[in-house]
Order: structure tokens, then C-alpha cells, then sequence
């Protein structure tokens, strides 16, 4: 099923600056012969807000704060909020050992209806590792959204967790863009 949100044109934009062919070990230790270099449409203004923009109509109603993983997600979650005006949390992979000594940063998520939002999603890892210290916390997200769903179990491995992964693009929409 594809939306007006993954548009071809979209996909192709972040297929063009992102994709790099090789051999790839990703964070899974899976090998791959596709990365994308999710820094390159990061880093891209105009491409980004375009990513958000259309990221947008995918966040579930009553969302009242997005929260962004380390590193990628973070760039994501920034403008995301930006063109929502939902308030935005960062999640870092491990809590800090000085100063509040937190792994979420930014808006407050207790007790409130939030979504976690990544970059690329392969094995869903990242995901699983924050979703274990938000659940720790008494915490539930509704939903994580990502750019990407690599299409290599991510979904599913969310899915075994109780978490539906929401993807702008697959893997085979930028494939045939």
C-alpha cells in the first residue's frame, strides 16, 4: 500500500543522495550490499523537512510528544516537530553518567501518548533496546515511525514486541523509485 506520502519523487530524492553499494556490515551484524547513508538526507534542509512533511499524516491522532532515538533519529524527531509542533524527546542508546544521568532528553514523556521515530529500521534493535528502558520505566510508545523499513524482519521483530512499525518508505519503494 502505498500513500501520497511515499511519493516516487520522495523516494527517488532520498534513493539518489542515500543509497551506496558495496559491502556493508549493518547494526544487526548482518553483511548487506545496500546502505543507506541516512546522514546524507539528514543533513539535507529542504530534503528533510520534505521527509517530515510527509511523515506527518502518520503520526497517530492525540500524539502529544515524538521521541527520537540516538543518532539517527534525532535530525528526524527535530523537524518533525517543527512542522507538527509536537514537542520532542531524545532517547540516547545509553543514559548519560553525569549531570541528570538520563537516557530521554527534552519533552517529558510519562504518562503521555508518544511515537518513537528512527531513521532506518533492519532488525528493529535499536527500537527494541530503547522500547525495553521505556517499558523499565512503566512507559509504552503507540507506534514507532522510521524513513526507511529495510524490509529484513525489523517489522517483525517489533510486531513479537507489541509495537507496529510505521515506515515512510520500504526498502522496495525506494528500490523502484
Amino acid at each position: 500500500m502505498s500513500s501520497p506520502s511515499s511519493s516516487p519523487s520522495l523516494a527517488l530524492r532520498i534513493r539518489e543522495c542515500s543509497r551506496l553499494t558495496g559491502t556493508f556490515v549493518l547494526r544487526s551484524g548482518k553483511v548487506s550490499d545496500t546502505y543507506f547513508d541516512k546522514y546524507q538526507f539528514e543533513s539535507d534542509p529542504v530534503l528533510l523537512r520534505d521527509i517530515a512533511e510527509a511523515l506527518k499524516p502518520l503520526i497517530p491522532p492525540g500524539t502529544e510528544v515524538l521521541a527520537g532515538l540516538e543518532m539517527g533519529g534525532i535530525p528526524i524527531v527535530t523537524m518533525l516537530s517543527q512542522v507538527t509542533g509536537i514537542p520532542a524527546a531524545f532517547i540516547r542508546k545509553e543514559a548519560k553518567d553525569y549531570g541528570t544521568c538520563r537516557y530521554a532528553e527534552g519533552a517529558s514523556f510519562a504518562g503521555k501518548r508518544f511515537v518513537l521515530v528512527e531513521d532506518v529500521v533492519s532488525s528493529g534493535g535499536a527500537i527494541i533496546d530503547a522500547l525495553a528502558k521505556m517499558r523499565a520505566d512503566g512507559q509504552e510508545p503507540e507506534a514507532a515511525l522510521c524513513v526507511i523499513d529495510r524490509q529484513t524482519g525489523g517489522k517483525e521483530a517489533l510486531a513479537k514486541e507489541g509495537l507496529t512499525l510505521v515506515p515512510l518508505l520500504t526498502f522496495a519503494e525506494i528500490e523502484s523509485a
